[in-house]
């Protein structure tokens, strides 16, 4: 009897600190626009994948600031809003040398505050069902829940590489 309130005990102590283990952190982030998908890398081996909702204007990079796109490239986590009005947010380095050069041929301003983020608290209900229609002014959005373990497992500075 004793054993097997050993074997009890020790299954529940492991269960309850197998919560507590560090996510690992991701080194490299990719957002695939036509897949609507967000992953998370570490190295080659892929450690999370997420749905996203992306600007209302989701084919196309992004070119003038209120053309309601995704941009495109690379770009880096610039910093972090806590308390953002979409839950957290990543800022991400947009815009480019590149993005800049050509909003500048196109004769406008390219915008700016690109974020991977949550929902609007009061979207918060929505859940994954925000994500069946793009809605977004250009920023990557995912669940509430989805951006905490995104929060944690991603560094400021880690590459975003946003394909079309």
């Amino acid at each position: 009897m004793r054993f097997v309130l050993g074997l009890a005990l020790l299954a529940v102590v492991q269960a309850a600190t197998a919560d507590d283990k560090p996510l690992q952190q991701a080194d490299r982030v990719v957002i695939e626009k036509g897949r609507r998908t967000l992953t998370l890398f570490a190295g080659e081996r892929q450690l999370a994948a997420f749905q996203v909702a992306l600007g209302r204007e989701p084919f196309g990079r992004k070119l003038c600031q209120g053309d309601n796109r995704t941009p495109e490239g690379l770009y880096r986590v610039s910093g972090r809003k806590e308390n953002s009005r979409f839950h957290r947010a990543l800022r991400l380095s947009y815009p480019s040398e590149r993005d800049l050069d050509r909003a500048r041929e196109a004769g406008c301003e390219p915008g700016g505050d690109i974020m991977i983020h949550g929902l609007k608290e009061d979207w918060a209900f929505l859940g994954k069902r925000h994500r069946r229609i793009d809605w977004t002014k250009g920023c990557i959005a995912v669940t509430n829940e989805e951006i905490e373990r995104i929060w944690a497992m991603v560094p400021d500075g880690v590459e975003v590489e946003i394909r079309p």
